[in-house]
């Protein structure tokens, strides 16, 4: 059933299991292709990114897994890198550089009024002590701001996958309820995944909190928006536990399939290319 998975995380950045757990994991499953794409490195130290004197080890380690699960499972290499600004992104120099499958572009990160790097990617609580504390409460100055630096990511380019998109929602609506349901909020979704779309990336359906939280990013109202635009989309975990690299997915793909989606994008033989949701009509209703 589109057993695949393209965001992943291990121990390279903020993962909890090494990259033998993932490939073990895929290959008992009965995955078909599975990649790895460990948070990339930034111009400065993190909790949860990769250091450059990492990477060999990281391209190397995985060469070593490819060769030894051939046959059994694809797996791929990757990174997730991060609009930070005009001089780090994923189409900067030194990330296309690297010999990687596909690349996947996030938005982690903000600037806050003093110009300092702030995390914007924090647990709803966390996020809300965030904007009053270095946004003054503003949330609608976070959220333009996510937006706007999302949108110039995709203006610079430089990857295959958008990641994510939208996940500010989630913790802008624990923040201010209904906020999302705001003409400027639906706006400002509706206006970055067109350009996205129209930039020919991967539009990232992310199931990494629903489970949790009972949300996609982006949200599943926005699906079959996706649909009209004609979007082509890939379903990933965004794993950082080898057992949750599933976790979501079937519920992603009966949400797809609602939606008016009959395929979904997958890496096969080092090429992308749409492959059948399968998934009968009636386990669509009962989803």
């Amino acid at each position: 059933m589109n057993l695949t998975n393209y965001h992943s995380h291990s121990i390279y950045c903020d993962g909890r299991a090494d990259m033998a757990a993932f490939a073990r994991w895929a290959k008992e499953k009965g995955f078909s292709a599975y990649g790895y794409s460990s948070h990339a490195p930034l111009p400065f130290p993190t909790c949860w990114t990769m250091e450059w004197d990492r990477m060999d080890d990281y391209l190397s380690e995985f060469q070593r897994f490819k060769q030894a699960y051939a046959g059994y499972v694809e797996l791929y290499i990757a990174l997730e890198i991060d609009y930070l600004n005009e001089d780090s992104h994923p189409a900067s120099a030194c990330f296309q550089a690297l010999p990687l499958d596909y690349r996947i572009g996030s938005v982690h990160l903000l600037y806050d009024g003093k110009g300092e790097v702030v995390d914007g990617d924090l647990p709803a609580p966390k996020f809300a002590k965030m904007v009053l504390n270095h946004f003054h409460g503003d949330i609608e100055t976070v959220v333009h701001q996510y937006f706007e630096r999302a949108n110039r990511m995709l203006q610079l380019g430089g990857f295959d996958i958008l990641g994510h998109a939208d996940k500010v929602h989630y913790n802008a609506e624990w923040f201010r309820p209904h906020i999302t349901e705001e003409d400027w909020y639906i706006h400002l979704v509706r206006t970055h995944l067109t350009e996205a779309v129209r930039g020919g990336y991967l539009i990232e359906i992310n199931t990494k909190a629903y489970d949790s939280l009972g949300v996609f990013y982006p949200d599943e109202r926005y699906f079959p928006f996706l649909k009209e635009l004609g979007a082509h989309v890939v379903v990933n975990s965004d794993a950082h536990y080898p057992d949750l690299i599933n976790a979501g997915r079937q519920q992603a793909l009966q949400a797809l399939l609602r939606a008016g989606f009959s395929t979904v994008s997958e890496l096969h033989g080092g090429a992308w290319g749409e492959v059948p949701i399968q998934f009968g009509k009636d386990i669509v209703e009962k989803g």
